[in-house]
Formats: C-alpha cells, sequence, structure tokens
C-alpha cells in the first residue's frame, strides 16, 4: 500500500496519479523496470545463466504459445528448469526485443505487474531467411529479497505471430 502517494484506479481504464513519490518507491519502480529490461538484453545476448539469475531459486515461469488454449504449454517450478529454455533461443541466428508499456503495482517487497514485448526471431534455413515477430505479454510477480528485485512468477503470453520471409537488400 502506497501511504506517500494518492494513486486513483478506474477498473477498466486502469489510470495511476502520482502526486508525490518516495524516493524508496522511486527505486523500486526503477529497479523492476531495469530487471524487466534485462530479461530482454539477456535474452538477446544468449546469457541464459544471467536471464536465470534474474528469477528466484524457486520461480514459476509459465507459457501460453496458443491464445485460443487456455491451458499452458509450459509450466516450470524452478530457477534450474530455466535453463533449457533460454538455451532454446540459440536456434535463431538473431532476436530483437522490444519492451512497450508496463503497469507496476508495489506492496512492500512484492509487486505485481504487466508489460509488454515484441519479440522478433531471424530463422535460417538453407539460403532463406525468415522474420517470426511474436507480441508478447507478462504477467509478472516480483520479490525483493536482499534489496534485489527478482522474478518470483513470470506468465509468458503470446497474443499473436506473424512470419514473413527476409530478403536481401541490395546495398
Amino acid at each position: 500500500m502506497l501511504t506517500v502517494a494518492r494513486v486513483t484506479e478506474l477498473k477498466g481504464n486502469e489510470v495511476s496519479a502520482h502526486t508525490v513519490v518516495s524516493p524508496e518507491e522511486a527505486a523500486d519502480r526503477l529497479a523492476i523496470r531495469e530487471l524487466i529490461d534485462a530479461y530482454a538484453y539477456c535474452a538477446d545476448g544468449r546469457d541464459a545463466e544471467g536471464q536465470m539469475a534474474l528469477f528466484s531459486a524457486n520461480a514459476r515461469f509459465v507459457v501460453y504459445m496458443d491464445p485460443r488454449s487456455s491451458g499452458p504449454t509450459m509450466d516450470l517450478h524452478s530457477r534450474a528448469e530455466l535453463a533449457p529454455v533460454f538455451d532454446n533461443l540459440n536456434v535463431y541466428e538473431a532476436t530483437t526485443h522490444f519492451n512497450g508499456q508496463s503497469t507496476v503495482t508495489l506492496e512492500g517487497d512484492r509487486a505485481e505487474g504487466e508489460s509488454y514485448c515484441l519479440a522478433h526471431h531471424v530463422s535460417v534455413d538453407g539460403d532463406s531467411r525468415s522474420l517470426m515477430i511474436a507480441s508478447i505479454r507478462y504477467l509478472d510477480t516480483f520479490a525483493k529479497s536482499d534489496g534485489a528485485w527478482l522474478f518470483a512468477e513470470r506468465r509468458l503470453y503470446v497474443d499473436w505471430t506473424d512470419t514473413r520471409t527476409l530478403v536481401e537488400s541490395a546495398a
């Protein structure tokens, strides 16, 4: 609960109006945004160990690849189980994740949030190259431990994908 900020929430149109933000809240919000961005940075740099380190030891990671299905494609229950998932990005020649808007609700050393990402994945098959773009939403639960924010739970929802052939441009 925020004690030094006046927060107005309108359900359906979640709008927050902060008149005062404590330095602690500002630092927590920045740290959480940096955590979200570090996840994408590690993914694009193929740093699976770095990506895993962003999660608590008993974190849960749930993936919903098919927006028409109510059940998850994958449901992992520890940091150790994340290695093959993050290593799987190596099947792509390149990836670029653009993080978009996000919301965060702080409750002491816990927080919940939603963030959006457009993930670009370049594949090569012989002489042909393709680009798959995925619109992703993350529903996150964050936990602060020893002064650092980590993912306690991350739910990845693929809202849509688009795959297209890439053509070499004449330079």
